[in-house]
């Protein structure tokens, strides 16, 4: 199974209160206990559930209630489900169309089950209840009753919220397209379980996958689906027992006690309270099957405060590459390091985020605790009292604590830029002197999008020739070569310029990692084409005929996300394209952008663009003769 607060007493409210709320919340979660035909949720192992908060913690609750956190996994209603449902056809789905419809206040779903195939190819039709549904933000993902016990599958679309579109859910991922995409049948039992649910436990009989999943019997429980309070405080029992008192709770208020009850992230070392988040928002094993066993029974031992490394194998390339675990992980699947990680090990998939901020200078050089680079230094888990923000802004916003979507993120420590920035960046551009774009590029793929490293680097065409990584400089002047970046960087910061191809030194990077790359390449410069930093610095008038090169891409993800760029450009805002279209109406799609093109203003050889603006397509399709097609399974 791979993996992948703030406590108040400005409401002191009378024990009856507390009792009566661990009374109903208890009363609440009665009936999951008669629940057969999905996960359940049960209070167990000191874990009372966010009801138990609310009365003593009513701000902080609010704010988590509000976010993508609490959502993440959620039992279907009426008033949660995004997605329409009644009467609705989906035909983008392998086989016959999938019909959907609303019986009362349930949802229902029919469509070809994936786990029958007759001995001559033939499918079958059955009817199954959605039980559960994962996001709520991007994505959301629907999960069906099997009717065997509490295993569950996955509907075989998913839907966008942003598009208003529902997609085949192998569509979602960047995934070979010369693999099935499979069952998904027990794949929340036991793997999303881990991280998308309160102290879930899979419940499995036997070692998951070690069998068909349909003969294992399932029975797995969580204390509270979603991300709640108790996943970064910790089991509450002990905490709501204690503080029934009073005057226990008076006399914490007056001497600042800290309550030892209960964990409080930003009361630990910086390094334990992110840990805290890494605990899902990483790359990590069991550090044996002993373990794993252990997990699948009584959910994963770490508790918020504890040493995370004690309990699970963090993945970090640079450090434990050569470690007997890692060992037995590559023998297993040889391609688990190179579908998550650049060659020098920094990560390159989304949700991962401790894996970055544990490389990053900031946390890994740094000697006073108080000047450690953690989660807690940008972001918040509940929206500070003074926050001018809605909570809705806030949740948007990545959850980032007020004033952190800017520069004072990095300010508050590299006070010595505060007032050269400019000096600094060497840009006038607003964008160009938002510390993060430099430092914290887009080169993460998740969501069918581009996100942000969360190591913190500075720009590096070395890197970029090494790895094959783009960097922050080439990713905004998507115009421009590595030799200029290397140019630019070796005067302004003393840099020492690369060894370059000739191609490296004459034509775009962009360009290049866009037509020869590989598909993660691929997808994060389409992501790029949309983004408005680069838009402003490179400018649009050249780019339809290169991200149209993508609409043909092997990968689904990379077309979807090109045509959805394509879609921002002059003169292409009603194209008709379907990225789920045949090879030949796609490859037809990419003649009809280049005959749309209303050309280029400039000639400009770094574009292959030539006298008059044209382009020269005999070297465009010289370099797609290049293009990377090694397979590519990005692990999200």
């Amino acid at each position: 199974m791979k993996g992948p607060w703030l406590y108040t007493t400005g409401a002191v409210l009378g024990s009856s209160v507390l009792a009566w709320s661990l009374i109903s919340s208890r009363t609440e979660l009665t009936p999951e206990e008669q629940i057969s035909d999905r996960p359940a949720q049960m209070s167990e192992d000191g874990y009372v559930s966010s009801n138990t908060c609310k009365a003593c913690h009513p701000r902080e609750y609010h704010t988590w209630h509000e976010s993508y956190h609490r959502t993440m996994t959620q039992v279907p209603t009426p008033d949660n489900v995004i997605a329409p449902f009644s009467g609705v056809q989906v035909d983008a789905v392998r086989g016959q169309p999938m019909l959907l419809e609303r019986r009362g206040d349930d949802f229902w779903a029919q469509f070809d089950d994936p786990d029958f195939r007759g001995r001559h190819g033939e499918t079958r039709r059955i009817s199954r209840k959605v039980v559960l549904m994962t996001g709520s933000h991007q994505q959301q993902v629907y999960w069906y009753a099997t009717g065997l016990h509490r295993l569950i599958s996955k509907l075989p679309a998913i839907y966008l919220i942003r598009e208003k579109q529902w997609i085949p859910r192998r569509a979602a991922f960047l995934h070979p397209p010369d693999e099935p995409a499979g069952s998904e049948t027990g794949g929340w039992n036991g793997i999303c379980i881990a991280c998308h649910t309160t102290n879930g436990k899979p419940e499995i009989d036997t070692p998951f996958g070690s069998q068909p999943v349909l003969r294992q019997v399932v029975e797995s429980t969580v204390s509270e689906f979603g991300i709640a309070c108790e996943a970064c405080h910790g089991p509450a029992e002990e905490h709501t027992r204690v503080n029934r008192n009073p005057a226990r709770r008076y006399w914490l208020h007056l001497t600042a006690k800290e309550d030892t009850t209960i964990a409080h992230p930003l009361r630990v070392d910086p390094r334990r309270s992110s840990q805290i988040c890494g605990q899902c928002h990483s790359i990590w094993e069991f550090y044996d099957v002993a373990a794993e066993r252990q997990a699948n029974s009584h959910g994963l031992p770490y508790r918020p405060g504890a040493e995370l490394r004690d309990t699970r194998f963090m993945v970090q390339p640079t450090t434990n590459l050569n470690s007997q675990t890692m060992r037995e992980i590559l023998a297993e699947d040889p391609s688990f390091l190179s579908d998550s990680f650049w060659s020098d090990g920094m990560v390159r998939v989304s949700g991962r985020e401790y894996n970055g901020l544990i490389e990053s200078p900031c946390f890994k050089d740094a000697h006073d605790a108080k000047r450690t680079l953690s989660c807690f230094s940008c972001h918040a888990e509940h929206e500070g009292a003074g926050d001018p923000r809605s909570v809705q802004n806030w949740a948007d916003g990545h959850q980032l604590a007020a004033g952190m979507d800017g520069n004072e993120a990095c300010l508050q420590c590299h006070s010595k830029f505060r007032t050269n920035l400019q000096d600094h960046t060497r840009h006038h551009s607003a964008s160009a002197n938002l510390c993060y774009n430099c430092h914290m590029p887009y080169t993460s793929y998740g969501l069918l999008r581009a996100l942000r490293s969360h190591q913190v680097s500075s720009p590096s065409v070395a890197a970029s020739v090494s790895t094959g990584r783009p960097n922050a400089c080439n990713q905004c002047h998507l115009d421009r070569t590595l030799a200029w970046t290397s140019e630019y960087l070796a005067k302004w910061y003393a840099i020492p310029k690369p060894e370059l191809t000739a191609e490296q030194q004459t034509i775009s990077a962009a360009i290049l990692w866009l037509l020869r790359g590989d598909a993660g390449q691929r997808a994060l410069m389409a992501w790029s084409a949309g983004w408005q930093p680069a838009r402003q610095a490179s400018g649009v008038d050249w780019m339809a005929p290169f991200v149209g090169q993508l609409l043909d891409d092997p990968y689904d993800a990379v077309r979807f996300i090109a045509a959805r760029s394509l879609a921002t450009l002059p003169g292409f805002e009603n194209f008709n394209y379907n990225f789920l279209a045949s090879p030949n109406v796609r490859a037809e799609a990419v003649s009809n952008v280049v005959s749309a093109w209303r050309g280029a203003h400039r000639a400009d050889p770094q574009l292959l663009l030539g006298a008059g603006g044209a382009v020269d397509f005999d070297m465009l399709k010289a370099l797609k003769t290049k293009r990377d097609d090694r397979r590519m399974f990005m692990r999200e």
